[in-house]
């Protein structure tokens, strides 16, 4: 159980890292000055999100969604 702990925060860690520098690349390459930007993240097991753009608001809450379910899939299926 020890081994598959520590191979999912390497995991997130790799995901955090691919993040930032996709961020990073996309800030360097930015031509435009109207950038649109989106926050999600949990509190417990409920999520909020911020966004300066309508569109990115509700894809943000499609993958809060995605996430949510994943979460709630887990812990059914580790209770059976």
């Amino acid at each position: 159980m020890a081994e598959i702990n520590l191979n999912l925060v390497g995991i997130g860690m790799l995901i955090v890292l691919i993040g930032f520098i996709i961020v990073f690349i996309g800030a360097l390459t930015q031509s435009q000055k109207d950038a649109k930007v989106a926050v999600g993240g949990f509190v417990g097991f409920i999520p909020f999100g911020f966004a300066n753009d309508k569109r990115m608001l509700w894809a943000l809450l499609a993958v809060m969604a995605v996430l949510v379910f994943f979460f709630v899939l887990t812990y059914f299926l580790r209770m059976r």
